[in-house]
């Protein structure tokens, strides 16, 4: 498991566009660093912002926290 491999493709280029002021999903070390804060969204449904995320989407996220967050 692994942010290039399976994380990163989770994010469409309009999330990344519509997020870019705050945070940079694009970026291995910002959504590492921000991982918990990102999950609580996905998890409450406002994350991304046109639609909740299909939860097996969500627990592959969750999936590469609890594996370590490898890049």
């Amino acid at each position: 498991m692994s942010y290039a491999r399976d994380i990163r493709p989770l994010f469409r280029q309009r999330d990344i566009d519509a997020m870019s002021r705050r945070l940079k999903l694009d970026s291995y070390d910002q959504v590492l660093g921000r991982a918990a804060d990102i999950l609580d969204r996905l998890e409450a449904g406002n994350m991304p912002c046109d639609g909740a995320w299909p939860e097996e989407q969500i627990a592959l996220f969750r999936k590469w926290i609890a594996d370590g967050r490898k890049p």
